[in-house]
């Protein structure tokens, strides 16, 4: 097994039931996790990244593993994105939607315009950061909805975010039904 190192970037492939991902793990961090094809697919990989191993990719496949079969994984996974601070900021919010429960790209933005003592902040803004996450499922992008409840906006592709969405929530049916 090949260990990372701070510094070099090492990527392997998942299959996952919604099809081919691609993991990147950097040091002790992951860095990326990707459905194949997706917008922004590999954005921030290193040019001079290795196919290989390292502990956290292991990691990274089991929690996933774990995720689709269904289950609330209970352990985590080392993550660090790469993106601007507001970027950073947005992907902590996602961070706190917990498993089965979605938001709205709004409160979002509201909630990070109360925390900067803003009147508002653009829901836009937030939508454009959340579709620039890096690491898709574990910074769980594909609990944000729209206002009014709709599917939008998922880099990955609207029928995967009803997929995740179905799977963290069997009871409920998601997308324009709910409307």
């Amino acid at each position: 097994m090949v260990r990372g190192v701070s510094g070099m970037q090492y990527v392997c492939r998942y299959d996952s039931p919604l099809g081919p991902m691609l993991l990147a793990a950097e040091g002790d961090w992951l860095t990326g996790a990707w459905f194949e094809g997706q917008k922004y697919f590999g954005r921030t990989l290193a040019a001079g990244r290795a196919e290989g191993d390292a502990p956290v990719l292991t990691l990274a496949r089991r929690w996933l593993e774990v995720y689709f079969s269904g289950r609330e994984p209970d352990f985590a996974v080392p993550l660090r994105p790469s993106g601007t601070p507001f970027q950073q900021e947005v992907w902590a919010a996602l961070r706190e939607i917990p498993y089965g429960q979605t938001t709205t790209y709004g409160a979002i933005a509201r909630q990070m315009a109360a925390r900067r003592g803003l009147p508002r902040l653009a829901a836009q803004a937030v939508g454009g950061a959340v579709g620039r996450n890096p690491i898709c499922i574990l910074v769980p992008c594909h609990r944000v909805l729209g206002a009014d409840g709709s599917l939008t906006g998922y880099a990955g592709g609207v029928e995967r975010k009803r997929r995740l969405l179905e799977m963290e929530s069997p009871l409920r049916p998601c997308g324009p039904q709910l409307q």
